[in-house]
């Protein structure tokens, strides 16, 4: 099972690929955040476009270049405009940009 910090340097080693589809900031959320994991947890990430970039081709994009990276993971990828407005004040809260 991966670490929280094993997923953060994945992310930052991969900001440049993820760049190319829009994306100007990535994030961890969820129980990886909080330390709190099992081996059924998902990797739930976070993701913001540049405003003209947010599409779903794009999206779509940057799902499977996720799903590459982290190979045996599952994993949620959220958009932050696509939060909903009861649970978004939440993760926003506790997501850690990297």
């Amino acid at each position: 099972m991966t670490t929280k910090e094993n997923i953060l340097k994945v992310l930052k080693s991969n900001k440049i690929k993820l760049s190319k589809f829009g994306i100007r900031n990535v994030g961890l959320f969820g129980s990886y955040i909080r330390n709190e994991q099992s081996k059924e947890s998902d990797i739930d990430l976070l993701i913001d476009f540049e405003p003209e970039k947010e599409n779903f081709d794009n999206y779509m994009a940057v799902y499977d270049l996720f799903e590459k990276i982290f190979k045996n993971e599952k994993i949620e990828v959220v958009t932050k405009n696509g939060l909903s407005p009861y649970i978004g004040p939440k993760i926003l809260n506790e997501v850690q940009y990297v």
